[in-house]
């Protein structure tokens, strides 16, 4: 068993630590990492790029430095080598929109009613969220940045060879469906999520050029019957969503739609109880 933590200063850690997400996300909001892409650059150069008072910018480059995202020498500011491969817009690993919309405007405030929400007066489940057009649009643009990442991490793992139908539950953007066509020429997919998710879904695989092999749904997973006779069932970011008892459903639907035919079952199961600082706590 772990010992855990030991002295205060690794509680105060845990404690302060929304300061240097907040710091992050007015970075992307302010386009910084953007600003400093191609030369290092003076703190007055910075603040008149953003019109911020330079006492104040001051005090946020400071923060970023301590944080390893930004390297500073002789009054000139530079992106560290992870910020300006992931951070920056022009790359093609970009995912600062992930974290600046998804993780900052929705997620985030979230986090204010959670105490409530243990309590079983949530402000809002992740499901009425989805529900609603407008944050379906925002949420959805921005998970596919963070999708697309496990999404080919996933299509590595398994051998999906000889598979042709993959129920994409809650598929959301349309990452792992995009992916997973691409690696695997004899799939094709159909994709579940709530109307207004299904939209942004249309516009990643059109662009991908997949619309004649994933085919899209619009309905809530919870109430619509799936379609039958599929090889494999993909929930992803799904099952930590919902109430127990809706997970249990999923279960079983996700079971009994699968193809007669012999198929191999992939479960993962991601979970981990030891201590990593910054991962992700849903």
């Amino acid at each position: 068993m772990r010992e855990g933590v030991t002295d205060v200063r690794g509680i105060s850690h845990i404690a302060y630590a929304f300061m240097g997400s907040k710091a992050l996300f007015a970075a992307l909001d302010l386009n910084l990492f953007d600003l400093m892409s191609h030369h290092p650059r003076t703190l007055q150069w910075l603040a008149d790029s953003t019109q911020i008072a330079p006492n104040r910018l001051s005090t946020l480059l400071v923060v970023l430095q301590s944080l390893g995202l930004v390297t500073g020498e002789d009054d000139h500011f530079a992106n560290s080598p992870a910020t300006q491969k992931y951070l920056v817009r022009d790359s093609e690993v970009f995912v600062g929109d992930y974290y600046r919309l998804q993780i900052d405007k929705l997620i985030y405030p979230q986090f204010m009613g959670l105490t409530d929400g243990l309590r079983g007066h949530p402000l809002q489940s992740i499901r009425d969220m989805l529900a609603n057009p407008e944050q379906a649009v925002l949420f959805s643009e921005a998970q596919h940045q963070g999708s697309i990442g496990p999404a080919v991490l996933l299509s590595r793992s398994i051998d999906l060879s000889g598979r042709r139908a993959l129920l994409d539950v809650a598929g959301g953007s349309g990452a792992f469906s995009i992916v997973l066509c691409r690696r695997f020429t004899e799939l094709h997919t159909t994709l579940i999520d709530f109307p207004s998710v299904v939209e942004v879904a249309a516009k990643f695989t059109a662009d991908a050029g997949l619309g004649d092999r994933i085919t899209l749904l619009g309905g809530d997973a919870l109430e619509m019957v799936w379609p039958r006779g599929q090889d494999v069932v993909l929930m992803s970011y799904l099952l930590s969503a919902v109430a127990g008892s809706d997970m249990a459903r999923l279960m079983v639907c996700g079971s009994i739609n699968t193809s007669p035919s012999p198929v191999t079952r992939f479960q993962l199961v991601i979970s981990s109880r030891t201590r990593v600082r910054s991962r992700p706590v849903w």
